[in-house]
């Protein structure tokens, strides 16, 4: 069924049912041009425990577009799902992200890139994030002009973030990113690197419009999961951590919400 359009909001027709809607979500699946069954195994047992599928960045290894194509080669056992996804910075590597994200798209991968998407009550905010640092320590725009750039870059994917989530009419909303926007789930990562990893300027768009969860990638050290400084729930989705933190499990996360969560 084709979406409906509302802005840059897309708006399912789908009517509403009273079910829990299950949303797996899984970031850095740094998909090379070789064939990858260990993906096309993932893809296959979420579309067993899941109604919707989140990639959250670092689709491919090196942004090039025969890696794209192989991620689609391997996408169709979860071809009845909706799958959502945002870009990570492994997706920019080699300048070709608008042709992988092309790619994608054609495959039927929605690529959220400030926008948002509605399903079954729930509202889905994409952006791909930035660096910059956490709370107190965030990096400030004073000094150099190739700091204010930085800080510029990440103020502007944290609007994007809040354009998409201001614009959901669902009662649920949930924000899907590359970087962390708090520093509970980059935790394990070497110090050096923290900033690297994440800027809590995304955390207040996250806070202000209600988010139900929010799920990153991107530090494959850190923890599984964190809150925001008002209590929203993070996880980071990152495959390497899923994978090392618990290999009998599938290899991605799924969170469960309920009919009163998705407005049913």
């Amino acid at each position: 069924m084709t979406p409906e359009t509302n802005g840059r909001t897309q708006v399912h027709a789908a009517p509403p049912k009273r079910e829990a809607l299950r949303v797996a979500a899984v970031g850095d699946l740094h998909c090379r041009a070789a064939p990858n069954e260990e993906l096309r195994h993932l893809f296959a047992q979420a579309a067993q425990k899941a109604d919707v599928l989140l990639l959250c960045g670092d689709l491919t290894d090196y942004g090039l577009p025969e890696e794209a194509k192989a991620l689609t080669a391997v996408l169709g056992p979860a071809a009845d799902l909706p799958v959502l996804a945002v870009l990570g910075n492994h997706d920019f590597e080699s300048g070709k992200e608008a042709e992988v994200a092309k790619i994608l798209s054609d495959a039927g991968v929605r690529i959220l890139d400030g926008d948002g998407w509605e399903y079954r009550g729930v509202g889905f905010a994409g952006a791909k994030g930035f660096m910059g640092g956490f709370r107190a320590r965030q990096l400030q725009a004073w000094g150099e002009a190739a700091t204010k750039a930085w800080v510029k870059e990440a103020t502007e994917e944290a609007l994007k973030l809040e354009r998409a989530l201001a614009r959901l009419r669902a009662p649920t909303k949930v924000a899907m990113l590359h970087y962390a926007p708090i520093p509970d789930t980059v935790a394990g990562e070497p110090l050096e690197i923290m900033p690297f990893l994440g800027s809590s300027r995304l955390e207040e768009p996250i806070n202000q419009y209600g988010t139900s969860f929010v799920v990153h990638g991107h530090a494959h050290h850190g923890s599984a999961e964190g809150r925001t400084s008002k209590g929203v729930p993070v996880y980071n989705v990152a495959l390497p951590l899923l994978r090392r933190s618990a290999p009998a499990k599938p290899l991605f996360r799924v969170v469960t919400l309920h009919p009163a969560e998705v407005g049913a």
